[in-house]
């Protein structure tokens, strides 16, 4: 079982500090993909005239524009990191930016607007453009803090997240959370990708996880074991829905997420479609006629 964490003591708006070198403000945007809303950290010691970086400004809330512009006044922001385009995530970054006058830095966004779902929280900010492309391995310095940039695709193509090397902490995004699995929707979402950017997770040993949702991760090393561990197992139960003659996506779903709420059921749908395609990649599965997601899957 994964040992998820419970929610994060807070209130909407609120400025928390939560390490030495980490400030976290919650948007008021929750939701069964979202959980408590989406979590903007400010990395720097917040002192006046003070430089600081922000993660992951959020949604178009005006109300969070103005929580952030508060939690950073008297400082100086020198860059606004995005973790992926998704609009939980990046909308509210190019109006926080022009603002307090620096610049955006993110993965360049998909060369193609992508929409996993209607029903899900994935779908781009299509008016995202970072003012810096960042392709994994960059290192940002301010005062008194390092940041690396780490590519981990998977959940979205485009997906950063940022390591701060003085505290070994990992800004995770959607990449790993505390509170949940990760969706992977394809087109966009890559189940093979996202497992190797897991196994990348993993390698670091870091002291902590901060995701964009929900609280940190302070055990991280028995928490990831548990996160590849369900991953893998999970495609060891598609693998049995297909040996006991299921052929579609929509006839394993029941068995496969029976204790699961079944308003997150289109969400397993595209995440067993993942793991169908990776599958089907590594030549255990073939798709008739083709591996989308209402094809004829069949054991190869």
């Amino acid at each position: 079982m994964i040992p998820f964490v419970a929610p994060p003591e807070f209130e909407y708006g609120r400025i928390d500090t939560v390490s030495p070198l980490i400030r976290r403000v919650i948007a008021n945007n929750p939701g069964p993909f979202t959980f408590t809303g989406t979590g903007t950290y400010i990395v720097g010691r917040g002192e006046p005239g003070a430089g600081v970086a922000v993660i992951d400004p959020g949604p178009p809330d005006k109300d969070h524009l103005t929580a952030l512009l508060a939690a950073v006044e008297g400082q100086t922001v020198s860059h606004v990191l995005v973790t992926h385009t998704h609009r939980d995530h990046a909308p509210l970054a190019r109006p926080f930016a022009d603002l307090v006058g620096a610049p955006i830095l993110a993965a360049a966004p998909p060369t193609r607007t992508i929409h996993a779902s209607a029903t899900l929280d994935e779908e781009e900010d299509e008016s995202f453009s970072p003012d810096i492309a960042l392709a994994g391995g960059e290192r940002l310095e301010g005062d008194g803090w390092t940041l690396e940039a780490m590519a981990t695709p998977g959940h979205a193509s485009n997906h950063m997240a940022f390591v701060l090397a003085e505290e070994n902490a990992l800004f995770s995004g959607d990449h790993v959370m505390g509170w949940s699995t990760t969706v992977v929707a394809p087109p966009d979402g890559d189940m093979a990708a996202y497992m190797a950017s897991l196994d990348a997770v993993i390698a670091r040993t870091f002291t902590t996880i901060w995701p964009t949702h929900g609280a940190p991760i302070a055990e991280p090393e028995p928490f990831l074991a548990a996160y590849k561990a369900h991953r893998l197992a999970r495609e060891a139960q598609v693998l049995a829905r297909l040996a006991a003659g299921e052929r579609r996506i929509a006839e394993m779903i029941p068995a496969l997420y029976a204790a699961v709420d079944s308003r997150l059921w289109p969400a397993a749908s595209l995440s067993v479609w993942a793991h169908l395609i990776a599958l089907e990649q590594a030549g255990r599965v073939r798709a008739s006629p083709a591996p989308v997601i209402d094809a004829d899957w069949t054991l190869a």
